[in-house]
């Protein structure tokens, strides 16, 4: 077979394991071989991994007989974890801020990993007998608040409450730890992992669709996975619990058939115009497509809008398109019914088979079916290899280690290991309150310093890519400081009064209580002081003040006699004769 370098996938599905053997000639792949063969007894559940013996013995058996066909040693694969094992959590959070501060990418950035990390705790609390990690795989924001109402953006404005509402995608660890010892009880290695949706819409969807609003279908035997995309990339995953064993169950109910013939009946509705069976009483039948049809139709409609709720429900409305894809998407009428419930054109939900996928070519036996797309899809993602599943990063000189997706950053890496988003932001100063002569005075305390992001030593961002064995290191944000001021900054604030003595002129002082208690000028406010004041407002205080005998003179003011306890008032002339 030459020097060629095989690449060996595995799609380890519900009822049958599929491998493929291709070689890469440029960006072209080529299918070599392919090999399925179906689980001996019911080893998984909605792709979850129960019997790891039983699949083990599935996966090795393909292994030796691709192996002995292609004269070959295979020692690594590329596998995928089933759409159907990850869990799609929505939720929405909310904070009060600063009404004066504008809204920038760093305060909404917190906002939505603090949304995240209140899902991965919903998905802990929802299967808490699980004891196992989640890591987040996906999240698309569905809605902003302003106020307590949906905006578009938040970038820039201003308000007293802001809020999110997110769809957050994740995916158990014991999912992962199982298939990883699967694959070394078979005596292989892992040479990538990626997500069975991934691996299907990168094949069954060009790159200049992924920008739609589209949703995958993957109708398998026990189960149907649906993934959304739209902006170019998967935003949400959702799993509805009914498939093709439906129809199965329903053919078999109406003739009596057990599950393997059922299949078989189902499988030959879009292949032929009459079937032959034979019952489990041993009587044999020959029966229209169109009659069978009628029997399964029911089922038929019961799927179809199931799957289109659940598209509906986390993707807020219809799709742009709908690709259906699997061994169960070619059921008659399934599209037809789909594309009825979501209002679609029938050409907009569409069944995608093997044709469709550029740079794939047979250099063996052809496949074509809708259920080959995944496994073709897994084969592909292999030559993007990362170089492990997952990396090891030290956030704060604490070794991390995360699931290997495309792109991680450092948001990702504080959202696992539960960093408080609160602490990105440095939160306003304490408001200073008081009471001056019965008016509630604000005084509002200073700006905080955002925290401080470093990769590798370089200044970096919630934003930045990281990668294997990189070391992050994060200053939680500096809290702004509360306003200081003393009394006499605020009895200065106050308007200026004056009186004339004798021609000249006198500014009345200010006499300033705090509490109820006589302080000096020099003290420093605290939040909730009550300070009252008023102005010199008799001649003898004045006297008081000038240390001037208050016996000595006669007082006159604006012209008129007065006693030494007269009020005064601002721009009175007051003149003192001596006696």
């Amino acid at each position: 077979m030459g020097k060629e370098e095989f690449y060996f996938s595995l799609d380890i599905g519900t009822r049958t394991v599929v491998g493929i053997v291709g070689v890469f000639h440029g960006e072209v792949f080529e299918i070599m071989d392919f090999e399925v063969e179906e689980h001996k007894k019911r080893a998984m559940y909605d792709g979850q991994i129960h019997d790891i013996n039983l699949v083990r013995e599935t996966v090795t058996n393909v292994k030796e007989k691709l192996e002995k066909r292609l004269n070959i040693k295979l020692d690594k694969v590329s596998i995928a974890a089933a759409g159907r094992s990850l869990k799609t959590c929505k939720i929405e959070v909310s904070r009060e801020i600063d009404p004066l501060t504008y809204i920038d990418k760093d305060i909404i950035a917190s906002l939505e990993i603090e949304a995240i990390q209140k899902a991965q705790k919903e998905m802990m609390s929802m299967n808490a007998g699980e004891n196992s990690e989640y890591y987040c795989v996906g999240y698309a924001v569905t809605n902003y608040f302003l106020n307590g109402t949906i905006i578009g953006k938040l970038d820039g404005h201003r308000g007293s409450s802001i809020g999110v509402e997110v769809i957050a995608t994740f995916l158990p660890r014991t999912v992962i730890d199982s298939l990883q010892t699967v694959i070394r009880l078979s005596g292989l290695s892992i040479h990538n992992m990626t997500l069975e949706p991934i691996a299907a819409m990168n094949v069954a969807i060009q790159d200049n669709f992924k920008l739609l609003n589209i949703a995958l279908v993957d109708v398998g035997a026990g189960t149907s996975d649906i993934a959304l995309t739209k902006n170019g990339t998967i935003f949400a995953f959702a799993m509805v619990p009914t498939a093709g064993d439906e129809i199965t169950e329903k053919i078999g109910e109406a003739y009596l058939l057990d599950f393997d013939t059922s299949e078989k009946v189902k499988l030959s509705l879009s292949k032929k115009s009459a079937i032959k069976f034979k019952d489990i009483m041993g009587v044999k039948h020959q029966v229209s497509a169109d009659e069978v049809m009628k029997i399964a139709e029911t089922a038929v409609k019961d799927l179809a809008l199931e799957i289109s709720q659940k598209i509906i429900e986390y993707n807020g409305k219809s799709p742009s398109a709908v690709f259906l894809i699997g061994g169960g998407s070619c059921i008659p009428l399934l599209a037809d019914y789909i594309a009825l419930n979501l209002e679609l054109p029938k050409d907009r939900v569409g069944v995608r088979k093997t044709d469709i996928i550029k740079d794939v070519i047979f250099g063996g036996r052809r496949v074509s079916g809708p259920e080959f797309i995944t496994p073709i899809g897994i084969g592909v993602s292999a030559r993007s290899v990362k170089k492990s599943d997952f990396i090891h990063v030290v956030v704060n000189d604490k070794p991390v280690k995360l699931l290997n997706t495309n792109g991680i950053t450092v948001a990702d890496v504080l959202i696992f290991i539960g960093f408080n988003p609160r602490l990105l932001i440095g939160p306003r100063g304490q408001d200073l309150h008081y009471e001056l002569n019965g008016e509630k005075v604000v005084l509002k305390g200073h700006l905080g310093e955002p925290s401080a992001i470093f990769v590798n030593d370089m200044p970096s961002n919630i934003n930045t890519e990281v990668f294997n064995g990189d070391i992050i290191k994060v200053q939680g944000a500096v809290g702004g400081k509360s306003p200081r001021i003393q009394l006499k900054e605020i009895i200065k604030d106050t308007s200026r009064k004056a009186v004339s003595i004798n021609g000249q002129e006198y500014e009345l002082k200010v006499r300033a209580m705090v509490n109820g208690e006589i302080v000096d000028d020099s003290y420093e406010m605290k939040d909730g002081d009550v300070v009252r004041f008023k102005y010199t407002e008799t001649v003898r205080e004045i006297l008081e003040e000038l240390r001037i005998p208050k016996d000595s003179f006669h007082i006159f003011i604006n012209d008129k006699n007065a006693f030494l306890d007269g009020k005064i008032k601002d721009g009175d002339r007051i003149e003192m004769k001596v006696k």
